[in-house]
């Protein structure tokens, strides 16, 4: 394990459930994590009275006061290097990054998902599964590329569908991983045993399964 914690910064707009996950993996004496900020795009987003609840220092930056997602994304670059981290953690952060920010980020820059990847990219993952019939549902931490929710994978969360289950109920099973799988890869990062390679992502030196690292609850 590195000698120094892995500084973090969180990127969110809302409720910050999975901050909070985040924040509580931290509290044990021998966590490698240690999150420096938490930005967000909305000043009302209650994941940044989470972070002062935690004594982590939180920022605004409103991406309305901008001409455009290139600036936005400029002036967020600036905001968050002024921390120096070693990863960035979107958590809820409802915002498409532009290309120049990914890339500045690159092999640094952890996103979560709520469907087993590379199945159901973007918005109503739950009711979608449900539609398709599938037995199989969960959540996916992975690299973030210029492919929205198109990156390496690194680990899944999969659940059973019963055949009681809404969207709703659902949505609710998933985030219970949710809070299970993003802490872990957080941590690996922070040991040095998870990192983006060239075709894809390593664990320990090994390249992770085109479906990352799968854990069955």
């Amino acid at each position: 394990m590195p000698s120094t914690p892995c500084d973090v910064v969180v990127l969110l707009s809302g409720t910050g459930s999975n901050l909070q996950a985040l924040i509580d993996s931290t509290r044990s004496g021998d966590s490698p994590v240690r999150i420096r900020a938490v930005v967000s795009n909305r000043a009302d987003a209650y994941g940044l009275q989470r972070a002062s609840a935690a004594g982590i220092d939180t920022a605004v930056l409103d991406h309305k006061a901008f001409d455009g997602r290139e600036a936005f994304d400029a002036a967020l670059v600036e905001l968050i290097d002024g921390f120096a981290p070693q990863l960035v953690v979107l958590a809820g952060f409802m915002r498409i990054l532009s290309a120049g920010f990914v890339r500045h980020y690159q092999g640094r820059l952890l996103n979560i998902h709520p469907s087993l990847l590379p199945k159901y990219k973007g918005l109503h993952t739950h009711q979608r599964a449900l539609e398709a019939g599938d037995r199989e549902h969960g959540c996916s931490v992975h690299f973030v590329t210029e492919e929205l929710d198109g990156g390496p994978l690194v680990v899944q969360a999969v659940i059973p569908v019963v055949s009681d289950d809404t969207p709703e109920r659902l949505a609710q099973r998933v985030h219970s991983q949710e809070h299970q799988i993003y802490p872990l890869a957080v941590r690996w990062f922070a040991e040095g045993r998870l990192r983006l390679g060239e075709h894809g992502a390593l664990l320990d030196g090994q390249p992770l399964a085109a479906s990352g690292h799968l854990i069955r609850p």
